[in-house]
């Protein structure tokens, strides 16, 4: 049986965050047992205090605490 690839259900939109506060980004699996990975450019994310990974089910949730600039 050929495998069924994992697909987006609700890609990542573009988010407005205020400097100094904590932002969320979201995404949506067709499958909750995929593994996701963050990247910024071609720079994978580590759980930090700065960056916090959860995922429950299909959701995949990005928060960045203490946002920046540099954070676009």
């Amino acid at each position: 049986v050929p495998a069924v690839p994992v697909l987006f259900k609700q890609a990542l939109e573009n988010t407005e965050m205020e400097e100094g506060k904590s932002v969320s980004l979201r995404c949506e699996l067709t499958k909750g047992d995929a593994t996701v990975v963050w990247k910024k450019g071609e720079a994978t994310l580590q759980a930090s205090a700065k960056y916090e990974m959860k995922q429950k089910g299909t959701v995949a949730e990005l928060v960045i605490h203490n946002a920046e600039p540099e954070d676009a």
